[in-house]
């Protein structure tokens, strides 16, 4: 009997899911290196990805493309990630779907944990990212979220 998503342990979900294709990311990282290597990560995985290197970057593609997921860098200039995805949110509020989210951040603790999910993400994964766990994430929030539309339609 399969278990159900929310269930497993994030690694776990990888074993059901061995690719993304099909899904299209926005990521969005200032810091050059760790935005390549995401994109590495997830392409690598069979997804789309669309980049940029700043909330008003992200912004705007988001008002030209159809995303499944968002990954924001939380420490950004100008408008950090918190500020980003509650905008977002502001946005997408008369959509069908919120479109799940994960914070990204070298500055893990509790307190920025606790702030990503009051801001309006679903996940917070740290960096160096840990590619089958960033993946695992990205399964649990897209399973979640179709699981929560198919019940909603």
């Amino acid at each position: 009997m399969a278990k159900n998503p929310k269930d497993q342990h994030p690694l776990d979900v990888t074993k059901d899911f061995q690719s993304l294709d099909g899904i299209q990311v926005l990521v969005v990282d200032d810091n050059a290196d760790s935005l390549f290597l995401t994109t590495c990560i997830l392409e690598s995985y069979g997804s789309r990805v669309i980049t940029a290197t700043s909330a008003l970057q992200a912004l705007e593609a988001i008002k030209q493309f159809k995303f499944d997921i968002f990954i924001f860098d939380i420490a950004m200039p100008e408008m950090d990630g918190f500020s980003l995805i509650s905008k977002v949110r502001e946005i997408t509020l008369s959509e069908k779907q919120q479109i799940p989210a994960i914070a990204l951040t070298a500055l893990g603790s509790e307190e920025g944990y606790s702030l990503a999910l009051t801001s309006g993400f679903q996940s917070y994964v740290n960096k160096p990212v840990e590619p089958t766990l960033l993946v695992a994430e990205i399964t649990k929030l897209i399973n979640q979220s179709s699981a929560f539309n198919n019940g909603k339609q």
